[in-house]
């Protein structure tokens, strides 16, 4: 049974799934679809082009699927694609896709804090947080468990890869491998991501191994080719090491914080 104040709005054509609450004041547009189970709080406006699983909880003010804020945007049909159990907090901006049919999307189980701004096309993994007015840029893609400090930025286009934490007010320039820290202005590597691999239960030598990897990478002074060089020669295999060269290789071995130096 659901409980839909009558002083909120709700488009006839929207799609309300079983034990969904909406209440007073919030708007839910047609061509809008929200799964069992589902709490849209005050003020909330839920716009045409969102798909909104189930056991969320979205906050007073929050935008789903507001239209994107980009010149090549001319009117198409698009979506935002939420998954379960996403708690999005207050004011937080979710822009659809700029591309006909095309998506933003975040994943399951991830947290959203007051004030974050998700621009068209990205993607936000599974278990990821957000903090307080983190802005993310068209075209983005944030791993798995990773985190975002409170006013973290992340310019168009960039990849931040899985188990990552940005720390708060870092400007993410270029794309961020996975298990690592980033802190400071220039961005910079600030280790490995110990503490919250170690929540993941990621073995003591797995990490240490991830280490090895960034330390060719990072504190070798050499180029990003020839850390891959010395990785494979150095580190034993294992699916964290794979990833990581994976990452590296599928973004041309251009990487934050790495300056641009010759390959040999």
């Amino acid at each position: 049974m659901n409980n839909i104040s009558n002083l909120s709005y709700v488009h006839p054509e929207a799609k309300i799934g079983d034990n969904v609450t909406i209440e007073a004041f919030a708007y839910i547009d047609k061509d809008v679809v929200i799964g069992d189970g589902t709490v849209v709080r005050p003020h909330a406006s839920i716009l045409r082009g969102a798909r909104i699983g189930r056991n969320n909880a979205i906050y007073e003010g929050a935008i789903i699927a507001a239209s994107p804020q980009d010149f090549r945007w001319k009117g198409e049909d698009s979506l935002v694609v939420i998954g379960d159990n996403n708690t999005i907090r207050e004011h937080v901006i979710i822009n659809r896709s700029i591309r006909p049919h095309g998506e933003t999307r975040i994943g399951n189980d991830s947290f959203i804090m007051a004030q974050t701004h998700i621009g068209h096309d990205s993607a936000i993994g599974n278990y990821c947080v957000l903090g307080n007015a983190v802005k993310i840029a068209g075209d983005c893609k944030i791993g798995n468990y990773s985190i975002l400090s409170s006013n973290a930025l992340v310019h168009e286009g960039l990849d931040i890869g899985e188990w990552v934490l940005i720390k708060g007010g870092c400007r993410v320039n270029n794309h961020v491998p996975p298990f690592v820290i980033m802190a400071h202005n220039p961005i910079s590597y600030y280790g490995v991501n110990a503490f919250i691999l170690r929540r993941g239960k990621k073995s003591e030598d797995i990490i240490d191994d991830i280490a090895k990897c960034y330390r060719h990478v990072y504190q070798c002074n050499t180029s990003v080719f020839n850390a891959v060089r010395r990785i494979n020669e150095d580190v034993p295999q294992s699916p964290e090491r794979d990833a990581i060269l994976a990452f590296i290789k599928d973004h041309d071995m251009k990487l934050a914080a790495v300056p641009q130096i010759d390959n040999f």
